[in-house]
């Protein structure tokens, strides 16, 4: 298995370079520059996060089994490239999901602004705009959110410096 370095520490790029794919079609949908986006500014999705209990044996399963390809890992931690978005493999005490096995995480240009627009419409924000991980050319920022039935979503934004 790859050594095992701390995720902020890395410097593994986040966001693979490929172009994101039309968002959304329709009466909310806007087109940019011939690409389509959501209104909510709401543009992809960035990482995926699954609980598990052993990630030794998952990251053998994701790599071998799936033929993912492993991007890297820390302790209790190993993150895939999944077609262009990360899958996040979580392990340890706090990653416990009681009937939930995923959190998604949503991409945005600008998660202030975003959560602003939310708390217009009076969704219920978990916790503030945060910066999560500083990376050589951009901070990553961390919203999150509770969503109709509860779940919590994360909308992360890529800044750059």
């Amino acid at each position: 298995m790859a050594t095992r370095r701390a995720y902020h520490e890395s410097g593994f790029p986040l966001t693979p370079q490929i172009l994101p794919r039309p968002a959304a079609t329709g009466p909310r949908a806007q087109s940019r520059g011939g690409q389509l986006t959501m209104s909510a500014q709401i543009t992809g999705i960035l990482q995926i996060a699954i609980s598990v209990n052993d990630i030794d044996r998952a990251t053998a399963f994701y790599c071998d089994v799936l033929g993912l390809r492993l991007l890297f890992n820390a302790p209790n931690m190993a993150f895939f490239d999944c077609g262009g978005i990360r899958l996040y493999l979580a392990a340890g005490e706090g990653t416990e999901q009681h009937g939930a096995s995923s959190h998604v995480y949503f991409r945005s240009g600008d998660v202030a602004a975003l959560s602003s627009t939310l708390k217009e419409k009076g969704v219920s924000i978990h916790q503030e705009p945060h910066i999560i991980a500083r990376m050589p050319d951009h901070d990553l920022w961390l919203l999150w959110i509770r969503d109709s039935e509860g779940n919590l979503l994360g909308i992360m934004e890529e800044r750059k410096r």
